[in-house]
Protein backbone atom coordinates (compact mmCIF):
# COMPACT_ATOMS: atom_id res chain seq x y z
CA UNK A 1 0.00 0.00 0.00
CA UNK A 2 2.54 2.51 0.66
CA UNK A 3 4.17 1.63 -2.42
CA UNK A 4 0.83 2.12 -4.31
CA UNK A 5 0.45 5.77 -2.65
CA UNK A 6 4.35 7.05 -3.19
CA UNK A 7 3.60 6.19 -7.08
CA UNK A 8 0.31 8.26 -7.07
CA UNK A 9 2.22 11.09 -5.53
CA UNK A 10 5.33 11.04 -7.84
CA UNK A 11 2.69 10.85 -10.67
CA UNK A 12 0.53 14.10 -8.96
CA UNK A 13 3.82 15.86 -8.69
CA UNK A 14 4.36 15.24 -12.65
CA UNK A 15 1.53 15.96 -14.03
CA UNK A 16 1.79 19.51 -12.28
CA UNK A 17 5.38 20.11 -13.51
CA UNK A 18 3.59 19.63 -16.88
CA UNK A 19 0.46 21.81 -16.81
CA UNK A 20 2.94 24.54 -16.05
CA UNK A 21 5.95 24.13 -17.38
CA UNK A 22 4.28 25.46 -21.27
CA UNK A 23 3.12 28.73 -18.48
CA UNK A 24 6.43 29.39 -17.44
CA UNK A 25 8.03 28.81 -20.80
CA UNK A 26 5.79 31.60 -22.24
CA UNK A 27 6.50 34.10 -19.24
CA UNK A 28 10.01 33.65 -19.79
CA UNK A 29 10.00 33.70 -23.65
CA UNK A 30 11.54 37.46 -25.09
CA UNK A 31 9.84 39.40 -27.76
CA UNK A 32 6.16 39.64 -28.29
CA UNK A 33 5.37 41.36 -24.98
CA UNK A 34 5.77 45.21 -26.08
CA UNK A 35 4.33 47.86 -28.07
CA UNK A 36 4.64 50.93 -30.64
CA UNK A 37 2.75 53.53 -31.78
CA UNK A 38 2.82 56.21 -34.04
CA UNK A 39 3.47 59.61 -32.04
CA UNK A 40 3.52 62.90 -34.05
CA UNK A 41 6.47 64.97 -33.65
CA UNK A 42 5.51 67.13 -31.18
CA UNK A 43 3.93 64.21 -28.73
CA UNK A 44 6.25 63.38 -25.78
CA UNK A 45 7.55 60.29 -25.91
CA UNK A 46 6.50 58.83 -22.53
CA UNK A 47 2.60 59.38 -23.68
CA UNK A 48 1.47 55.32 -24.96
CA UNK A 49 -1.47 56.54 -26.84
CA UNK A 50 -1.16 56.06 -30.93
CA UNK A 51 -2.31 58.77 -33.03
CA UNK A 52 -3.00 57.79 -36.33
CA UNK A 53 -3.47 61.24 -38.43
CA UNK A 54 0.06 62.49 -38.49
CA UNK A 55 2.90 65.39 -40.34
CA UNK A 56 6.11 64.86 -38.89
CA UNK A 57 5.76 61.97 -36.76
CA UNK A 58 8.54 59.17 -35.12
CA UNK A 59 8.03 55.80 -33.92
CA UNK A 60 7.74 55.04 -30.02
CA UNK A 61 8.51 51.63 -28.70
CA UNK A 62 7.12 50.47 -25.20
CA UNK A 63 7.32 47.01 -23.32
CA UNK A 64 9.50 45.07 -25.47
CA UNK A 65 12.68 43.13 -23.97
CA UNK A 66 15.90 45.25 -22.82
CA UNK A 67 18.37 45.91 -25.24
CA UNK A 68 15.88 44.18 -28.19
CA UNK A 69 17.42 44.13 -31.79
CA UNK A 70 14.25 46.30 -33.90
CA UNK A 71 14.02 46.03 -37.82
CA UNK A 72 10.63 48.10 -39.15
CA UNK A 73 9.65 49.27 -42.70
CA UNK A 74 6.73 51.40 -43.82
CA UNK A 75 4.81 50.73 -46.66
CA UNK A 76 2.67 52.52 -48.81
CA UNK A 77 -1.20 51.62 -48.24
CA UNK A 78 -4.53 51.63 -50.01
CA UNK A 79 -6.44 53.72 -50.86
CA UNK A 80 -3.88 56.19 -51.77
CA UNK A 81 -1.07 53.98 -52.73
CA UNK A 82 0.14 53.91 -56.68
CA UNK A 83 1.65 50.37 -55.76
CA UNK A 84 0.62 48.53 -52.30
CA UNK A 85 3.01 47.15 -50.51
CA UNK A 86 5.96 49.49 -51.75
CA UNK A 87 8.50 50.32 -48.97
CA UNK A 88 8.50 53.93 -48.84
CA UNK A 89 10.54 53.89 -45.37
CA UNK A 90 12.87 51.57 -43.35
CA UNK A 91 15.32 51.14 -40.35
CA UNK A 92 16.57 49.28 -37.50
CA UNK A 93 16.98 50.28 -33.86
CA UNK A 94 18.25 49.02 -31.03
CA UNK A 95 15.68 49.10 -27.45
CA UNK A 96 16.90 50.43 -24.01
CA UNK A 97 17.55 48.45 -20.80
CA UNK A 98 13.77 48.64 -20.16
CA UNK A 99 12.49 47.95 -23.72
CA UNK A 100 12.01 51.40 -24.90
CA UNK A 101 13.21 53.07 -27.86
CA UNK A 102 12.33 55.82 -30.15
CA UNK A 103 13.13 56.63 -34.05
CA UNK A 104 13.93 59.92 -35.34
CA UNK A 105 11.51 62.18 -36.53
CA UNK A 106 10.73 61.31 -40.56
CA UNK A 107 7.88 62.79 -42.84
CA UNK A 108 5.79 60.87 -45.63
CA UNK A 109 4.25 62.66 -48.49
CA UNK A 110 0.03 62.49 -47.46
CA UNK A 111 -1.43 59.56 -47.78
CA UNK A 112 -2.12 55.94 -46.15
CA UNK A 113 0.50 53.74 -44.87
CA UNK A 114 1.19 50.61 -42.70
CA UNK A 115 4.32 50.37 -40.14
CA UNK A 116 5.78 46.57 -40.14
CA UNK A 117 7.42 46.04 -36.88
CA UNK A 118 10.07 42.72 -36.88
CA UNK A 119 12.10 41.84 -33.74
CA UNK A 120 14.29 38.83 -32.23
CA UNK A 121 12.03 36.42 -30.74
CA UNK A 122 8.85 37.39 -32.66
CA UNK A 123 6.47 34.52 -33.03
CA UNK A 124 3.32 35.11 -35.49
CA UNK A 125 3.26 38.20 -37.44
CA UNK A 126 5.07 41.26 -37.07
CA UNK A 127 3.40 44.03 -35.28
CA UNK A 128 1.62 46.41 -37.85
CA UNK A 129 0.27 50.22 -37.38
CA UNK A 130 -2.07 51.76 -40.26
CA UNK A 131 -1.82 55.55 -39.97
CA UNK A 132 -1.84 59.00 -42.52
CA UNK A 133 -0.30 61.63 -42.69
CA UNK A 134 -1.83 65.09 -43.88
CA UNK A 135 0.39 67.90 -44.09
CA UNK A 136 -1.67 70.55 -45.36
CA UNK A 137 -3.34 71.76 -42.36
CA UNK A 138 0.33 72.49 -41.05
CA UNK A 139 0.86 75.30 -43.53
CA UNK A 140 1.47 78.67 -41.76
CA UNK A 141 -0.55 80.35 -44.27
CA UNK A 142 -3.58 78.74 -43.28
CA UNK A 143 -4.22 80.73 -40.36
CA UNK A 144 -3.00 84.10 -41.02
CA UNK A 145 -5.79 85.03 -43.82
CA UNK A 146 -8.35 85.21 -40.86
CA UNK A 147 -6.74 88.25 -38.86
CA UNK A 148 -6.26 90.40 -41.43
CA UNK A 149 -10.18 90.10 -42.68
CA UNK A 150 -11.45 90.82 -39.23
CA UNK A 151 -9.82 93.64 -38.56
CA UNK A 152 -10.90 96.39 -41.03
CA UNK A 153 -14.60 95.18 -40.55
CA UNK A 154 -14.61 95.74 -36.77
CA UNK A 155 -12.75 99.67 -37.64
CA UNK A 156 -14.83 99.86 -40.05
CA UNK A 157 -18.39 99.31 -37.94
CA UNK A 158 -17.32 101.57 -35.24
CA UNK A 159 -16.71 105.25 -37.34
CA UNK A 160 -20.79 104.15 -38.63
CA UNK A 161 -22.64 104.02 -35.17
CA UNK A 162 -20.76 106.95 -33.60
CA UNK A 163 -22.02 109.86 -35.67
CA UNK A 164 -25.63 107.92 -35.93
CA UNK A 165 -26.40 108.18 -32.26
CA UNK A 166 -26.06 111.85 -31.46
CA UNK A 167 -27.02 112.88 -34.89
CA UNK A 168 -30.15 110.91 -34.64
CA UNK A 169 -30.77 111.78 -30.91
CA UNK A 170 -30.49 115.72 -30.76
CA UNK A 171 -33.08 116.30 -33.85
CA UNK A 172 -35.59 113.99 -32.60
CA UNK A 173 -36.16 115.20 -29.41
CA UNK A 174 -36.22 118.87 -29.56
CA UNK A 175 -38.46 119.54 -32.30
CA UNK A 176 -41.18 117.33 -31.16
CA UNK A 177 -41.08 119.18 -27.39
CA UNK A 178 -41.15 122.41 -29.59
CA UNK A 179 -43.94 121.41 -31.89
CA UNK A 180 -46.51 120.31 -28.46
CA UNK A 181 -45.93 123.74 -27.01
CA UNK A 182 -46.51 125.54 -30.31
CA UNK A 183 -49.88 123.90 -30.96
CA UNK A 184 -51.03 124.31 -26.95
CA UNK A 185 -50.35 127.34 -27.26
CA UNK A 186 -52.45 127.64 -31.11
CA UNK A 187 -55.62 126.08 -28.79
CA UNK A 188 -55.76 128.43 -25.82
CA UNK A 189 -54.82 131.80 -27.84
CA UNK A 190 -57.12 131.43 -30.76
CA UNK A 191 -59.85 128.81 -29.73
CA UNK A 192 -63.36 128.75 -30.43
CA UNK A 193 -64.80 130.96 -27.78
CA UNK A 194 -63.06 134.09 -29.18
CA UNK A 195 -64.97 133.65 -32.32
CA UNK A 196 -68.44 132.97 -30.35
CA UNK A 197 -67.93 136.20 -28.03
CA UNK A 198 -67.22 138.41 -31.71
CA UNK A 199 -70.87 137.24 -33.36
CA UNK A 200 -72.53 137.73 -30.02
CA UNK A 201 -70.96 141.37 -29.63
CA UNK A 202 -72.01 142.13 -33.50
CA UNK A 203 -75.33 141.13 -32.75
CA UNK A 204 -75.93 142.96 -30.10
CA UNK A 205 -74.56 145.86 -31.99
CA UNK A 206 -77.37 145.31 -34.42
CA UNK A 207 -79.96 145.12 -32.07
CA UNK A 208 -78.90 147.93 -30.24
CA UNK A 209 -78.98 150.54 -33.87
CA UNK A 210 -82.18 148.58 -34.93
CA UNK A 211 -83.54 149.76 -31.39
CA UNK A 212 -82.29 153.81 -31.69
CA UNK A 213 -83.54 153.99 -35.24
CA UNK A 214 -87.09 152.73 -34.46
CA UNK A 215 -87.33 155.40 -31.87
CA UNK A 216 -86.10 158.30 -34.11
CA UNK A 217 -88.72 157.62 -36.25
CA UNK A 218 -91.30 157.48 -33.78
Amino acid sequence: MRTLNRVGALSAVAAAALLCAPSAAQATAPGDNGTVKIHDATTGEELRRNEPHVCAFYLDAFGFDAVQQVSWHIEAWAPTAAVKGETVKSGAITLDGEGHGRTDDMTLPDGHYKLFWNFQGEKGSAKHKVFWTDCEDEEPGGGSSASPSATPSASASEPAASPSTPAEGAPSSSPSAAGGAEGDLAETGNGAPVGLLSAAAAALLGAGGYLVFRRRRA
